[in-house]
């Protein structure tokens, strides 16, 4: 009996520590998978805070290899628009043909293409035998009005006398005022010729006169060539001044009765359209433009001018409302994930730079003292006209804030790429 009861005694206590065995396995395999979870949780949590970073830091060198140009949201009206096309013109009274008075050979020539001249700037200079010829006429034709009074006295003196005819008199007289009329003409010939008659001598005859520009602005086309005959109907040169370009648009009758008077034209140039110019309507047109049932409506240009010339053809949007709207240069622009956004300078760090500067307790780090942050912005886009896209920042953006009109593209792909770390 007694052995009975230590074999029974035993089995209990075996049971008793297989099942605090079991436990404590269990107590422990629970903890370490707690620990482990923990553990994923806090790796998760952390790739989510590096997935969501929306700063991107960049180094000088990097921003200008990447081509990244700063600049500012600027107010667009590209809602209320009539969509137009046009021309640069210049008027008429603003361009001008540096022409000879008289006819020669060009003996040189002073400018070229594109050259800027002042008014009054020599440009070529003429030769012809005839010049010098009317000079030699001018100097002699004062001994001959000389002569010619002295006859006029003569035959007064004789006719009072009753010694001499009156006709010989009348001839006289009318010789005298034959040379003096010919003396005057030859002074305005040679006026012309750029020559002061009053300092011709007999030693400073000229054979060549000067050609000068006779308005100020950029020779836009070349007629003669060194050699070459020229005359009065042959300019050498042609000159445009750009400085008060004009916009002539062509508007279709339905939208005529939207144009007025001092409304706003934003407009680019076909083969350059990143770049935007402004005008402003200052005459309509009151007749159809050939058979093409448009009206020109002129404009003048006005702010930038830089890259514009006579002749070029334009796209305009002509403002019907005074509504504008914050706008972006397209290239300003990235989408991601079916959301836009555009990057705004800012004093905001990413998470790690943080870390690093509290780890380095204030010491200074030249490498990110050299760098710039970029903050990622979502916005809603609107239209998009000339080369500007209309905005609706989601978030509020800081007044006045910089924004990467070139080279978004890059900072997004940065972002993408190191998943939030830039290291």
């Amino acid at each position: 009996m007694r052995i009975i009861n230590k074999i029974v005694f035993a089995i209990v206590a075996i049971t008793l520590l297989n099942s605090c065995g079991g436990k404590h396995k269990e107590g422990d395999g629970h903890d370490h998978g707690t620990e482990e979870t923990k553990g994923a949780e806090s790796a998760t949590e952390d790739h989510g805070d590096e997935q969501s970073s929306t700063i991107a830091s960049l180094t000088q060198e990097q921003m200008q290899a990447a081509g990244i140009v700063l600049g500012n949201i600027e107010r667009k009206n590209l809602a209320a628009t009539i969509k137009v096309n046009g021309a640069l013109r210049v008027p008429n009274n603003r361009k001008a043909n540096a022409t000879s008075s008289y006819g020669g050979v060009v003996k040189s020539l002073s400018v070229q293409l594109g050259n800027y001249v002042r008014k009054g700037q020599v440009i070529a200079t003429i030769e012809n035998p005839q010049f010098v010829q009317l000079q030699e006429e001018y100097l002699t034709i004062g001994s001959r009005i000389t002569l010619a009074e002295q006859e006029v006295q003569r035959q007064k003196e004789l006719n009072e006398g009753n010694a001499g005819a009156l006709k010989n008199l009348q001839s006289a007289t009318a010789e005298l005022t034959s040379l003096r009329a010919r003396k005057a003409s030859l002074q305005q010939q040679i006026r012309m010729m750029g020559i002061n008659p009053n300092n011709i001598t007999a030693s400073n005859l000229r054979s060549a006169l000067v050609v000068t520009s006779p308005i100020s602005g950029t020779v836009s086309n070349e007629f003669a060539k060194i050699g070459s005959y020229v005359d009065v109907s042959s300019p050498v040169v042609e000159i445009v001044d750009n400085g008060l370009l004009h916009l002539d648009l062509q508007v279709f009758e339905k939208d005529l009765p939207n144009i007025t008077v001092g409304q706003t034209v934003y407009f680019t140039l076909t083969n350059n359209p990143k770049v935007s110019y402004t005008a402003k309507v200052f005459n309509i047109g009151s007749s159809f433009e050939n058979e093409s049932k448009t009206v020109a409506v002129h404009c003048t240009v006005v702010g930038n001018k830089a890259g514009l010339i006579d002749g070029m053809n334009i796209t305009a949007l002509v403002s019907i409302d005074d509504v504008v709207t914050p706008a972006v240069p397209n290239d300003a622009i990235v989408e991601a994930d079916g959301k836009f956004y555009i990057f705004i300078l800012t004093d905001k760090e990413a998470k790690e730079h943080k870390e690093e500067n509290h780890e380095e307790k204030g010491g200074e780090n030249q490498e990110h003292k050299n760098q710039q942050n970029f903050e990622k912005i979502e916005v809603m886009k609107g239209v998009s006209e000339l080369g500007y896209t209309a905005i609706t920042p989601v978030t509020e953006i800081p007044a006045n804030a910089k924004i990467v009109s070139k080279g978004a593209f890059f900072i997004n792909a940065k972002l993408s790429n190191t998943g939030g770390h830039e290291h």
